[in-house]
């Protein structure tokens, strides 16, 4: 089969509650490999929705993230989000050095005294919840400030920043033409201040994440200046936004699905089960995020992609794929624990797993121990979701107990 397909506009912009989009179910039925439009970029991509054809993608060395930069390629926002330094854009041996370097600041040692952190920031929040008294933004009170507070506590800004990260972390995610340049200035500022940071760091190292990485050592290999602020803007980033999304998610599907929550009360041990089942469940984001470019001429799932095409893979679609996951359209607490592709694939995976999934087990955990009658406080059709950004999550979830 050639590479000459009908082509399909996906403006990816379904933002129902947690629904899954339908216009990806349709591609899903469709084929394993479809040629798509999204809402910017000069050129056309292939759109890959198998959980094994996906694995594939994101382990073929054919085909490079690093490739894309410096083109115009098909993406969901006006700006691209991506840094052209970042991790995320680099392909092996590259990619596999830096994250080498600077996963060891992701150690089991680094992640229990991360734990005792969130803990205490997770316990400060719901005691001024409490004290404030139902009803309750849960978003306000937990959601956004759970994980901006954690990434940048653990980054070592000082408190004074926060506001300025935070918004500018926010004018980098909108998808609205208007708000290009926005993003574009948002990203030299945080770009131009961690790299002050970096510096900072250098001089007088602290117990922060920034410090560990630059003390991270491979021999004489060591991340350079550049690389270690892009890959503190990446941290940021992705601590403040992936994970605040998916504590909202996870809560609004604990309140309207009572036997869910009611399973982790009476099973508390089965939470990091749970957890999983419900991220692979959870449509996170729209559409797609980093696509590659094939090096060479490949065939893939009888599909002829030339030299020079775009491919992007969706995570979503992979996890609701039904040869790997039966009845992938329920929420099973009790299914046998498969990998799931939330937190990526391959040499892109997160390597702050550890991190995120500590903040979402602290979190989710703490809320229902705390408050065993907690419930939505209005009904789940008038609780509003964000239509502004890449992301699917509810911009206010009130909440009574």
């Amino acid at each position: 089969m050639t590479g000459d397909r009908e082509t399909l506009t996906c403006p990816f912009d379904h933002s129902e509650a947690l629904e899954f989009d339908p216009a990806l179910a349709d591609l899903m039925g469709r084929d394993r490999v479809t040629r798509i439009r999204l809402p910017y970029g000069e050129a056309d991509a292939w759109l890959v929705t198998g959980f094994d054809a996906v694995k594939r993608v994101t382990t073929d060395q054919r085909l490079s993230r690093a490739g894309i930069i410096g083109q115009d390629y098909p993406r969901m926002t006006p700006e691209p989000i991506v840094s052209p330094e970042s991790v995320n854009v680099m392909d092996p041996p590259h990619s596999s050095r830096v994250r080498h370097l600077a996963s060891q600041a992701f150690t089991q040692q680094q992640a229990d005294r991360m734990r005792h952190r969130i803990v205490r920031l997770a316990d400060s929040l719901l005691d001024q919840m409490e004290q404030a008294g139902p009803p309750a933004d849960l978003v306000q009170h937990l959601s956004n400030p759970l994980p901006q507070h954690t990434i940048l506590d653990l980054l070592g800004i000082e408190r004074e920043e926060w506001p300025r990260m935070q918004e500018s972390v926010h004018q980098l995610l909108v998808v609205g033409p208007d708000s290009k340049q926005a993003a574009a200035n948002a990203k030299a500022d945080l770009t131009a201040y961690f790299a002050k940071l970096v510096d900072q760091r250098r001089d007088s190292p602290g117990e922060d994440l920034i410090s560990a990485m630059a003390a991270a050592r491979d021999g004489e290999d060591q991340l350079d200046d550049r690389e270690l602020a892009v890959m503190a803007l990446t941290l940021a980033l992705s601590g403040q936004d992936t994970a605040t999304c998916e504590i909202s998610d996870i809560v609004y599907l604990l309140l309207t699905r009572p036997g869910l929550a009611d399973h982790l009360r009476r099973r508390p041990e089965t939470l990091t089960d749970v957890l999983h089942e419900m991220l692979r469940y959870i449509p996170f984001r729209k559409g797609v995020g980093i696509p590659r470019v094939a090096l060479e001429d490949l065939e893939l799932d009888g599909v002829h992609i030339r030299a020079g095409d775009f491919v992007h893979v969706s995570y979503l679609a992979a996890n609701r794929d039904p040869e790997r996951y039966p009845d992938p359209h329920v929420i099973d607490p009790g299914r046998p624990n498969r990998p799931h592709m939330t937190f990526g694939w391959g040499g892109h995976r997160c390597i702050a797993v550890a991190l995120a999934m500590a903040e979402l087990e602290v979190a989710v955990g703490r809320l229902l121990e705390r408050f065993p009658g907690l419930r939505l406080a209005v009904p789940p059709e008038q609780v509003r979701w964000d239509t502004e950004t890449i992301r699917r999550f509810p911009l206010e979830l009130p909440v009574a107990w």
